[in-house]
């Protein structure tokens, strides 16, 4: 079996794009293209994935309602994979010892570790506020690839 270290460094290799695949509440996967990079969990500091979530967008409710998901980050043929339970902190998903401070912090060492740059940070922070944006952690159960 792969090791965290092996999926992360596929990161860099295409903008962090990946695939996270969610379980709808018919039971089928929902996948969908998002933006992934690997971080200290902000309370348990633990490595996790996470990714940078619209409020709006459907998957936080099938994960909320099966917190499991899986991500695939690709290179040419070369693929790496994880997989694991998650967790979801936001405006709408607020947990202990993330105040709003850490909160919009962690939005952005999130999108740095995806590989994302932003000229002005402040108009990054108020875009996130305004569509409610939300980091969702994967924790590794399984990696491979």
């Amino acid at each position: 079996m792969a090791e965290l270290t092996d999926f992360e460094a596929f990161v860099t290799k295409d903008h962090g794009l990946a695939v996270l695949t969610v379980i709808g509440p018919d039971g089928h996967m929902r996948p969908s293209v998002v933006n992934v990079g690997v971080i200290d969990h902000p309370i348990t500091g633990s490595r996790v994935v996470a990714a940078v979530i619209r409020g709006d967008a459907r998957k936080l409710a099938h994960l909320r309602a099966r917190p499991r998901a899986s991500v695939v980050l690709r290179a040419g043929w070369r693929w790496a994979a994880v997989e694991g339970p998650t967790e979801i902190v936001g405006p709408d998903d607020p947990i202990e010892g993330v105040g709003p401070e850490r909160f919009r912090l962690l939005l952005r060492e999130v999108f740095d570790a995806a590989g994302g740059q932003h000229d002005d940070y402040d108009e990054y922070d108020r875009v996130m506020a305004a569509e409610r944006r939300a980091v969702v952690f994967v924790t590794p159960e399984r990696v491979f690839g």
